[in-house]
């Protein structure tokens, strides 16, 4: 295959063929230098070497009614996910205060439930509020399942994205969720769209899911057009139905992410959960096809640090984008001393 014809198909707005997307996946060891520098010369034609930090806050711990297969916030499930009730105002101002800190882009306040209540959406909204009158900074909500009214509301307060994963194909879907269909997921993307949001959307590799699984989830996602795409990586938790999964192989998770830039050329395009984890020393090279990161760690788990990612960002010659739209050198010595984000800590269930 070559991988340049590929880069010059997309960076001309075509659409790989199912069987070009599927050769990226099997692209042999030898060639992974080349695939990665065709996904690069697609994501800098559209992102230069901007890369922009995201950070995650847990607003709602655990004790969520659906069954997701590998979520440990699930009550469902045996894992010592633990619980906590819904932040408040404050608490979530404080957060977006610390993201700030690190020159983070974008915000994203999650909840785990299946949808917002209206206590939990006047707490998310009053918080968006005080954000977004206090400094510069994108702000994007995940909180399940969506009504028009609700997403109205969402977008009044300056919610500027709402994130709702597929996680993978329809076909695969119903072997990890039970309790909701992967139809209403798509749903609520368009809903969020409707509104006026940015829409993320994204999915899981190392699911069990089959190869077509995978390429199904990148073509359905390229159909619903979202403006983000975020690849997580499983990081199986323990007492989940999922538990004992092994990690995705670090070469494929790097083929994944340029399979999906090829697919995506001018999406927002995210290393997301289980990053550190699955790609250890080459996380660099996913910057490559990618063009955004979480930082800080994810909703129960924990990951790079503000200072760690700064540095790998700067070592690699790349450079931080702004909410303002300005780009800014990483500066991992202004990183060193600020506060280690943690994780949502599991607390026992009553």
């Amino acid at each position: 295959m070559n991988w340049q014809s590929l880069a010059d198909h997309a960076l001309a707005g075509g659409v790989p063929s199912r069987e070009a997307a599927r050769a990226v996946l099997h692209a042999p060891a030898d060639e992974t230098l080349a695939l990665l520098d065709a996904a690069f010369r697609v994501r800098r034609a559209h992102w230069g070497r901007r890369v922009s930090l995201h950070v995650l806050e847990n607003a709602k711990l655990g004790a969520c009614p659906e069954d997701c297969g590998f979520c440990s916030q699930s009550s469902k499930h045996s894992s010592p996910g633990g619980e906590a009730p819904m932040k408040s105002v404050d608490e979530l101002v404080a957060g977006a205060r610390r993201a700030h800190a690190t020159r983070a882009k974008r915000y994203c306040m999650v909840t785990a439930t299946r949808g917002p209540s209206q206590r939990d959406l006047d707490t998310i909204c009053a918080a968006a509020e005080q954000i977004k009158s206090e400094m510069e900074i994108e702000l994007c909500a995940s909180l399940g399942i969506l009504t028009e009214a609700k997403a109205k509301r969402l977008v009044d307060s300056g919610v500027d994205r709402f994130n709702h994963n597929l996680e993978t194909s329809e076909r695969h879907y119903a072997t990890i969720v039970s309790t909701h269909t992967w139809r209403d997921r798509v749903e609520t993307v368009q809903i969020a769209k409707r509104a006026g949001m940015d829409t993320c959307c994204g999915g899981i590799v190392g699911l069990g899911e089959s190869e077509d699984d995978l390429l199904d989830l990148a073509f359905a996602l390229r159909e619903l057009d979202v403006d983000s795409v975020p690849v997580n990586f499983l990081d199986a938790r323990p007492g989940t139905p999922l538990a004992g999964y092994p990690l995705v192989e670090p070469a494929y998770a790097l083929r994944a992410l340029c399979m999906f830039r090829f697919v995506h050329p001018r999406t927002d395009l995210r290393v997301a959960g289980g990053r550190e984890l699955t790609l250890r020393a080459l996380q660099a090279f996913a910057l490559y096809p990618a063009n955004s990161i979480f930082t800080q760690g994810y909703l129960t788990t924990g990951g790079a640090t503000a200072h760690a990612d700064h540095q790998m960002i700067r070592d690699a010659g790349f450079e931080l984008e702004l909410a303002s739209g300005e780009t800014v050198a990483a500066d991992p010595d202004a990183m060193a001393n600020l506060p280690t984000r943690r994780p949502s800590l599991p607390v026992a269930r009553s």
